[in-house]
């Protein structure tokens, strides 16, 4: 499990985290960019809407999600994640909070955080080992 805070500019300055699947197997993650929910914990100008991209090793995007909620299918997300990201035990705790649950081979994977419509701000990216 990871888990940094910084923040979240735009162009060159979103937040990136990187993170290794080590091993022969694959791994199934869940992988979070939370803003609103850290204004619960003292944070201030917290990230309003983050949006959460996966790349590859090879920096191939292979999942997004804007929305929690709202899963936006392509590369290795496809089918609804809604009730998987529901029953992990890591919920997002506000609708504008992004993640994705992802089956990854082993290999280095780079989660980029950024902001809707180029919004500044303070978030968390991390990532949970589901299995």
């Amino acid at each position: 499990n990871i888990s940094t805070r910084s923040l979240v500019q735009t162009g060159e300055n979103v937040m990136i985290g990187g993170f290794i699947v080590q091993g022969t197997a694959t791994k199934r993650v869940i992988i979070r960019a939370i803003g609103p929910e850290l204004t619960q914990h003292g944070i201030t100008g917290a990230l309003a809407n983050p949006t959460l991209e996966l790349h590859n090793a090879a920096g191939a995007l292979v999942g997004s999600n804007d929305n929690w909620q709202t899963t936006i299918l392509g590369e290795i997300i496809t089918s609804n994640q809604v009730s998987a990201i529901q029953s992990s035990g890591h919920a997002p705790t506000a609708a504008s909070e992004s993640a994705i649950i992802a089956d990854l081979q082993p290999g280095n994977y780079t989660a980029i955080v950024s902001g809707v419509n180029n919004t500044l701000g303070v978030a968390l990216v991390e990532v949970y080992d589901l299995n």
